[in-house]
């Protein structure tokens, strides 16, 4: 459908492309601050576990500092996309939203190859234990996790240059939309080779990974291993695979029904919001992948709610008590 843009009689709300009905706003507003509120807190304390208190490292802890740097990346935008949602206008520039569309696409580009890596780590360690030093170092880990940033800053840093918000011509500003897909249409060529590789390959590689690290238990070959080596990592793959399918293919799945759409189809979308949302809560769902993968990270987290569980209830000892000197007291002695 085109629009006469001359016409007089159209006002500018006229060819406003909506984010939808102030309900999908507002809960939108309120899913994304608990989202940042919750893995802001998540991913910063898995980076300082990881990276500073965990003193044996390995290659799993370098994929975990990654997971968490990535979604810590995109946590960051939330802010700005709280603003949006709230006014419905994107005041921070044209510049700026290129950047924040950039990194929406980098996000789950990213997140989908670094579990693919983590799955190929846990198949090593099982499939192959003879070899396993050779295979897992924290050297290799590296030049891994970096390929991983190359490749997908490369497959996304373009997206910056692309051409100017189809809609600045509504003399009003958006951003990043799922309903703006159909201007993205003309490069469904680069599109679809994205999502081949960005996520169809990974999600291959967890469901090998996984099939042949189940065959080769049922199978008993892997007689030689630690049983609490299996069971960590059956569980660390299974988180990966339940969280992808929860949190990445149904955002996928309606990425390609829109972009393979014939017609101007690019209005709001309850299914597109829905999705959306979906993606966002992985970075909030990685504290699942963190407690399996380090017992430091369990003990901070089992430190942090048995203390607060203890202020608790000195403080209602303290009420009834009326004593106020005796809870500065042992909160000191707590600390």
């Amino acid at each position: 459908m085109e629009l006469d843009l001359n016409s007089s009689n159209m006002s500018v709300e006229s060819v406003r492309p909506e984010q939808g009905p102030v309900e999908y706003r507002m809960a939108g507003l309120v899913f994304y601050c608990i989202v940042f509120i919750i893995g802001f807190t998540v991913n910063i304390t898995a980076l300082w576990v990881f990276s500073l208190t965990t003193k044996k490292k390995t290659s799993v802890t370098v994929y975990m500092i990654n997971v968490a740097l990535v979604d810590l990346t995109f946590i960051l935008l939330l802010p700005f996309r709280i603003v949006y949602h709230y006014y419905d206008y994107w005041p921070f520039g044209d510049v700026f939203c290129r950047i924040s569309a950039a990194l929406t696409i980098f996000y789950p580009c990213m997140a989908l190859w670094l579990f693919a890596l983590i799955s190929s780590d846990r198949y090593m360690a099982i499939i192959q234990p003879k070899h396993s030093k050779e295979l897992r170092n924290i050297p290799k880990a590296v030049v891994g996790s970096l390929g991983v940033w190359l490749m997908t800053l490369g497959s996304t840093v373009p997206l910056i240059f692309s051409e100017d918000d189809p809609d600045s011509v509504s003399n009003y500003t958006t951003c990043i939309k799922m309903q703006d897909i159909i201007y993205m249409r003309r490069d469904n060529p680069v599109n679809f080779v994205r999502l081949l590789f960005f996520f169809l390959v990974p999600i291959c590689i967890m469901i090998v990974c996984y099939i042949v690290i189940v065959d080769n238990l049922n199978h008993g070959r892997t007689s030689k291993l630690k049983p609490k080596v299996k069971q960590k990592s059956i569980r660390i793959i299974m988180t990966l695979i339940v969280q992808v399918l929860v949190c990445f293919v149904p955002f996928h799945v309606c990425l390609v029904l829109r972009l393979a759409g014939t017609g101007q189809d690019g209005g709001f979308s309850t299914w597109a919001v829905f999705t959306t949302f979906l993606m966002n809560m992985s970075t909030v769902l990685d504290i699942i992948l963190f407690y399996i993968v380090s017992k430091q990270f369990q003990d901070r987290v089992i430190s942090v709610i048995l203390y607060r569980n203890y202020l608790r209830s000195v403080r209602r000892k303290s009420r009834h008590t009326g004593s106020v000197r005796s809870m500065s007291n042992l909160t000191s002695a707590m600390i």
